[in-house]
């Protein structure tokens, strides 16, 4: 069985991300997954975004220039939901105001628009009654430890909001995601959740999380991870090593540990125009991974050509 493709926060290769625009083409596409990453507002909404400021991806600092925080950041939690629909959503930029991917889209006349979980998840429901093809969801919820922080427990509304749209059980087209492994575990074993679970594994240095995430690429962390989630969604490049003396590409060894420990694997993040170093082409970055190291799924900014190389080179 082939790899699922994830469409990660749509398809952003194309379309600004997280839209619901870059939601649809990624369904059009054929993504067997739809990304959703998920932040409270000031007043307790759910949003789609993917991350806890608005200041790379949309026009807050000239509508609201006043609101930033001392660290010249603008944080969804200082917005009511109401004045997030007030702005207009653009591909991500830099510190600069310099587009990250150059090469996206770049059209300035087009109004993007911030959505609410609910509104997302409904307009998943909505295109599975026009086209009748079920398309899973993927969401993630950000940084609950910080959310509480802010003075809201963001978990329960999350699940809530599945619930309501009808994800309940293990066999439900959704995997629920975190860098927080105390989440999940509190997640799956004090909140009696039965959906599929998946422990996102950063960089201890990206501050996404308090937990330890060298210990979890472990054999032992991974045997541990298993009593509590269904699969692994791991930073691609710790899956495999590029041998200096002659570059030649390496597992790491950490994809077959989590197959060992009974984990699906779905790495982050495959874009045909950010090729991690080692790698020659989209093409050449998709054959390592799924011919090599068997990975079960890929998140991607690019659902058609990962969906293209994997038609055309069936496992």
């Amino acid at each position: 069985m082939r790899p699922v493709v994830i469409a990660h926060r749509g398809a952003s290769g194309h379309l600004p991300e997280h839209t619901l625009p870059a939601k649809a083409l990624a369904y059009a596409m054929g993504a067997d997954y739809l990304e959703q990453d998920v932040v409270a507002t000031r007043d307790d909404a759910l949003v789609v975004l993917h991350d806890i400021y608005l200041d790379r991806v949309t026009d807050v600092a000239s509508r609201y220039p006043a609101r930033s925080r001392s660290d010249g950041r603008y944080y969804v939690r200082d917005f009511d939901l109401a004045e997030l629909r007030r702005l207009k959503v653009h591909e991500r930029t830099d510190i600069e105001g310099s587009p990250v991917y150059p090469g996206r889209f770049s059209s300035s006349e087009e109004t993007f628009r911030i959505q609410t979980f609910a509104e997302e998840l409904e307009f998943v429901r909505s295109l599975h009654a026009a086209h009748g093809r079920t398309v899973g969801i993927y969401p993630e919820i950000k940084r609950p430890e910080w959310h509480r922080r802010e003075g809201t427990d963001i978990t329960p509304e999350f699940l809530r909001v599945l619930t309501d749209y009808g994800y309940r059980e293990h066999s439900d087209p959704v995997y629920v995601q975190c860098f927080d492994a105390k989440e999940l575990r509190r997640i799956r074993h004090k909140m009696d959740c039965r959906l599929k679970l998946v422990q996102l594994i950063g960089e201890d240095s990206w501050g996404e999380s308090p937990t330890h995430f060298a210990n979890l690429r472990t054999q032992r962390g991974l045997d541990r991870l298993a009593r509590t989630v269904d699969g692994i969604g791991p930073w691609l490049q710790r899956a495999y090593r590029l041998r200096r003396g002659d570059g030649q590409i390496r597992a790491t060894g950490l994809v077959q540990r989590a197959h060992k420990a009974g984990l699906a694997v779905h790495p982050y993040t495959f874009r045909a125009d950010e090729l991690p170093e080692g790698f020659g082409s989209f093409d050449e970055l998709l054959a390592c991974f799924v011919d090599n190291l068997a990975i079960d799924g890929l998140f991607t900014d690019f659902p058609d050509r990962a969906l293209k190389f994997l038609l055309r080179n069936p496992r």
